[in-house]
């Protein structure tokens, strides 16, 4: 899933409703821009884009505690039933099970017919990519979601740095981290990012093609230009 993180000191005036002025900006902030999030999907398997109803209940999923553990159990293990998750994550099997059936509604994870029967029903997670929209055009509902979201994002990236070099062994090692900053056009990263797509889908096996001795590695990629001035005397443009 690929998405930003909105502002934490307030969110940007949301985009008004088709046929609305919508509200005033608030003082000393600027209106934002109104209209529909771009189309944007990196994978074949990316559903058709989300209204923004959607993607609010989509937020709140992702954010919820349970669920999140949910997923990461199923991506880790490949399947699960509600009984397994109730041992694994000390819940009950009813709330394991209500929640399983949130997430399959929203096609993150899928039921496996010939595993399942009667009243068992066994589960697995489902490719799924998706690119959050510019925070402007967000109602208020779904930027506290993506909010929401985005911070729990950021502590668990936070601890996944600190593994990284704690784990560090050298350039031969598992652990890697790499650093670095450069000059680049805004048509220069986007070719980046497609590239660095491209790399992961060279390198990476599915899940049903795990090769011997391979081990879930996790990657993470920013990009955050310099402020738009003056950088060792050197005009920047936008």
């Amino acid at each position: 899933m690929t998405d930003g993180t909105p502002r934490t000191a307030g969110p940007p005036e949301p985009a008004a409703p088709a046929g609305s002025a919508g509200p005033p900006a608030p003082a000393g902030m600027p209106a934002a821009p109104t209209g529909k999030p771009p189309a944007h999907s990196e994978t074949p398997t990316a559903p058709a884009e989300l209204t923004s109803l959607e993607r609010t209940a989509l937020y709140k999923s992702l954010g919820n505690p349970l669920r999140r553990r949910i997923l990461d159990y199923l991506g880790r293990h490949g399947e699960a039933n509600s009984t397994v998750l109730a041992r694994e994550l000390g819940e009950s099997s009813g709330t394991t099970s209500y929640h399983l059936r949130k997430l399959a509604e929203q096609k993150l994870i899928e039921e496996i017919p010939e595993k399942s029967g009667g009243r068992e029903r066994w589960w697995r997670s489902l490719p799924f990519s998706h690119t959050t929209p510019d925070p402007a055009t967000m109602t208020t509902e779904e930027y506290a979601a993506a909010e929401h979201l985005a911070l729990l994002k950021i502590e668990v990236d936070t601890r996944l740095f600190r593994r990284a070099h704690e784990e560090y062994r050298g350039p031969r090692g598992w652990a890697q981290v790499q650093r670095t900053g450069t000059w680049m056009t805004k048509t220069d990263l986007h070719d980046f990012v497609r590239a660095y797509q491209e790399l992961l889908d060279r390198y990476g096996h599915p899940d049903d093609a795990v090769p011997d001795g391979a081990r879930r590695v996790n990657l993470r990629f920013y990009a955050a230009p310099d402020p738009v001035g003056e950088w060792e005397g050197e005009p920047t443009g936008p």
